[in-house]
This record gives C-alpha cells, sequence and structure tokens, in this order.
C-alpha cells in the first residue's frame, strides 16, 4: 500500500475518487416491487382486470380518439388545450373524427383528465398512458381511476349554488359510494338523498358552523347556511350525472322511481379505495386522519411499497386539491426529509398534481423536485430522470437530500450518500457545493466529515465546512 506524496494533487488520491453510484432511483423501485404482504382480493363476482380495462377502454374510446388526432395534428391540438377553442380547431377535428363539436370539447377535456395528453405551456402532446394504451391493462385503468377522481369537472356544478355547497357534495360522495358499494344493487335516489343530507350535516359539525345571532347578508340566489339541505335534491342529481359520465354508475328510472347503480367499474374503483383507507386504519402508523407533516413523519420509516399505500389512503379521504396544497406546504418546510416525501407523494396524486407542481419550478428550493416529477410524470424512466437537472441543481439536491440524511439517518447512510454525487471526485463536489449556496452546506459537510472513516477524505471535508463557515475559498 503506498501513501500519497505531498506534492500529489488531491483529486488524484483514489480514496478521494467517488465510484460511479447505483442509482438511487433504482434502489427505490427493487424495494417498491417487494411484496411485503398478499395482495387483497377483490369481492366475489368482479370481473378480471383485463375485462375492467376493456369496459375503461370503452368509456375512453372517444378521448383515446382525439388524444390520437392530437398527436398527429399538433398545431391544432394546441388551440384546443384550454377548453373548446377556435371553430376551426373544432370543425378538423370533428370532421377527421365524425364527431360533434360538443363532443370533440367533452373528448378532449377527458382525455387531458385521464392523462392521454400533456400540456406543456401552449402545446399540447400525447402522454405515456396513450403510448401504453393497446398493450398496458393497468395504464388503462390508472387513467379511468384518474378520470373517475376528477368527475366533478366532468360537468359543471348547476348554477346559483354556493361554491361551498358544491364542495360538501363533492367530500360527502364517496359515503354516497360507499352505499351503493354495499348494496351490490340498485338504490333508490331518495335513499341517496337522505344518506348526502346526513353526511353534510355532519361535515358542518365537524366544521363547528353556529350560525352568528341575526339574518346574514346572502349573495343572490345563493343558499346561505340556514337553508340546510334545500339545494341537496339538484346537487346530487349533478354529481350522479357526472359519476354516470365517467362511466362508474347507471341511472335508470325504474318502476319504484329512479335508482343508481354501480357498474363493475365503479364497484371495483370504490373497493381498490375503501382498502386503501383500511390498510391505513390498521397499519401501526394510522396516518390516515394525520395531517400531512405528520402523516409523512409516519411513513418516513416504512419501505417505499407500504408507504404509497398510506399516501393513496391519506388522498383518498381528502379532496385532490386542499391534499396537494398541503403536501407542497410541507416540501416548503425546513426538514429536508419531508420535502422528499410530499413529492413522493405528489407522485401518487399523478396529473391532478401537475399543474401546482410545475409552478414550483420557480421556487429554488423545488425546483430540483419538481424537474424530477415532471420528467418521471411524462414518461421519463426513473434511472433516467435526472438527466433533466443542470450540474448546479444535480448539487443542490444532493446537498438537500444529504442533509436529510443528517438529520434522520444514521453515519453509514451518509457515508454511502456521498457516492450518489454526480461529480467523479471528492474535491470536485467539495468545489461545487461550496459555490452551490445551499442554506444546510456546513452542518452537511460537518456531518460527513465527523462519519466518514476515511483520515484523508474526512480532512478534506472538513477543511470545506471551514471555509464554508468562514466565506473562504
Amino acid at each position: 500500500m503506498t501513501s500519497r506524496k505531498p506534492d500529489e494533487p488531491l483529486a488524484r488520491n483514489s480514496r478521494l475518487r467517488l465510484v460511479r453510484p447505483r442509482a438511487l432511483a433504482t434502489a427505490r423501485r427493487a424495494v417498491t416491487t417487494r411484496r411485503t404482504r398478499p395482495a387483497p382480493r377483490p369481492p366475489e363476482g368482479t370481473p378480471p382486470r383485463a375485462e375492467l380495462a376493456r369496459q375503461a377502454r370503452h368509456v375512453l374510446a372517444d378521448a383515446v380518439r382525439i388524444a390520437r388526432w392530437a398527436a398527429v395534428e399538433r398545431g391544432a391540438a394546441a388551440s384546443l388545450r384550454t377548453g373548446p377553442g377556435p371553430v376551426t380547431a373544432q370543425e378538423r377535428a370533428a370532421a377527421a373524427l365524425d364527431l360533434t363539436p360538443g363532443q370533440i370539447s367533452a373528448g378532449w377535456d377527458r382525455a387531458r383528465l385521464a392523462g392521454l395528453v400533456e400540456l406543456h405551456g401552449d402545446t399540447a402532446r400525447p402522454g405515456w398512458r396513450l403510448h401504453a394504451w393497446d398493450r398496458d391493462d393497468s395504464a388503462v385503468l390508472r387513467g379511468w381511476v384518474a378520470l373517475f377522481d376528477a368527475w366533478s369537472l366532468v360537468h359543471p356544478a348547476p348554477e346559483g349554488v354556493a361554491p361551498s355547497a358544491v364542495a360538501e357534495v363533492v367530500e360527502a360522495v364517496p359515503q354516497v359510494l360507499s352505499l351503493l358499494q354495499l348494496s351490490q344493487g340498485p338504490v333508490l335516489v331518495p335513499a341517496l338523498l337522505d344518506l348526502l343530507g346526513q353526511r353534510v350535516e355532519e361535515l358542518r359539525e365537524e366544521r363547528c358552523e353556529v350560525p352568528v345571532a341575526g339574518p346574514a347578508p346572502e349573495a343572490p340566489g345563493v343558499p346561505g347556511p340556514d337553508h340546510g339541505t334545500d339545494g341537496l335534491p339538484a346537487l346530487l342529481d349533478w354529481a350522479l350525472e357526472g359519476l354516470a359520465a365517467v362511466g362508474a354508475l347507471t341511472l335508470d328510472p325504474g318502476a319504484e322511481g329512479r335508482h343508481a347503480t354501480l357498474t363493475p367499474l365503479g364497484n371495483w374503483a370504490v373497493w381498490v379505495k375503501l382498502e386503501q383507507i383500511c390498510v391505513a386504519a390498521q397499519s401501526p402508523a394510522g396516518n390516515i386522519e394525520q395531517s400531512a407533516e405528520d402523516m409523512l413523519r409516519g411513513c418516513a420509516r416504512l419501505t417505499p411499497g407500504p408507504a404509497r399505500a398510506e399516501y393513496r389512503a391519506w388522498l383518498a379521504a381528502r379532496t385532490l386539491s386542499s391534499a396537494v396544497a398541503e403536501l407542497l406546504a410541507v416540501a416548503r418546510g425546513e426538514d429536508a426529509l419531508l420535502r422528499g416525501l410530499a413529492f413522493e407523494a405528489l407522485r401518487v396524486v399523478g396529473a391532478p398534481a401537475e399543474a401546482e407542481v410545475r409552478a414550483t419550478v420557480a421556487e429554488p428550493p423545488l425546483r430540483p423536485y419538481a424537474l424530477l416529477w415532471l420528467a418521471e410524470y411524462e414518461g421519463a424512466d426513473p434511472d433516467d430522470a435526472q438527466e433533466v437537472l443542470t450540474r448546479e441543481e444535480a448539487t443542490w439536491l444532493w446537498v438537500d437530500t444529504a442533509a436529510a440524511v443528517a438529520d434522520h439517518g444514521e453515519s453509514a447512510l451518509l457515508v454511502r450518500h456521498l457516492e450518489s454525487a454526480v461529480q467523479g471526485t471528492v474535491p470536485a463536489l467539495l468545489d461545487e457545493v461550496r459555490a452551490v449556496g445551499h442554506p444546510r452546506t456546513v452542518q452537511v459537510l460537518v456531518a460527513l466529515a465527523a462519519a466518514h472513516p476515511d483520515p484523508a477524505l474526512a480532512k478534506a471535508v472538513r477543511r470545506a465546512a471551514f471555509q464554508v463557515h468562514t466565506g473562504g475559498s
């Protein structure tokens, strides 16, 4: 064994060279695919996944045709991106696909909500689900579930109804779907209305909405809180029609009155979401009732597979818009571990989180996480997603991840994290870490120097920490 000569450059010391690491995304994926418990079986009578996927393809047939037309007619697709668009674009699509302009508009919205098309600024391009549509049943079912989750966007809510009342009904609809799923058959609309009214009252009691003394001013045509459930019949009709439009249920007149019945797709989707909630309720962490921050802390020591099940159950119990906002608020905090976990949870959200995640690209602390999220969302392999980051962004992410490890991990993990840096040598890494200006740089370098068993490397890292602390070069 030879020692380094006094005049030998630091970078040539083999102990200070970094080996090419196994990508962290690969390790994460390997753990995710490990099964820790047998997969739950759907209720008896549920069609096989291939049949469910066939039904989902039927529901989204027009949306797929429009998305494929848009993949060829990029210019026209861009003009459809924000809604109906110019008449000429709709006429071109309608003529090519033998559909009405209204069907084109509705199908375009469905394609967006199901992740068949993706919007990038003023450009619309095919999503990864469209590429996999004919060969991947899982991609088809995930696309349909994304549409199912967005049922309230399929039809506009009735006019003249307070947004708070609409939000209450959207929050209460899972209870209605649960009743339909448990009934295993048609349920009369009046029975659903009774349940919806009870759930809305419970939600109001949970928020402690106590009426103030005296009449409160009201907007014209908008029911106030003292009107109880007066507007619920119209809102229930709207919800049932929206769910029927996405293929989750059917509405029939019937001899005894109008009734609703879950389709096989709807029955399967409700079972999946109930199963997710049960998994969280029965888990040691039990995070479904927690805030986003506490939920993420509870998931910190779980392997990715069980953690994702917790995320799904937590999300299923909330409206997606509020859940995404809460996760991003946590990501903006000081805990780097929670920042990374928040974006893992946002990966479970998928398409409904795209706009909010894209907006965070302008925020330097969140930018690397957002760029990786968007790259994977747009179909990049997790192993290759890091290529979207600049060298500076990758270095910032390395320091931020090291801060998470230093705060919550073990010394050995921090040492292994050193090998995940994009730089080829420790001196190059230290030079770029000093330049990137992460607020936790000094603490990360001090912790790394204390943890590393190699005296020469520890000394170099300690020197870099001192230079950052004193403002030296």
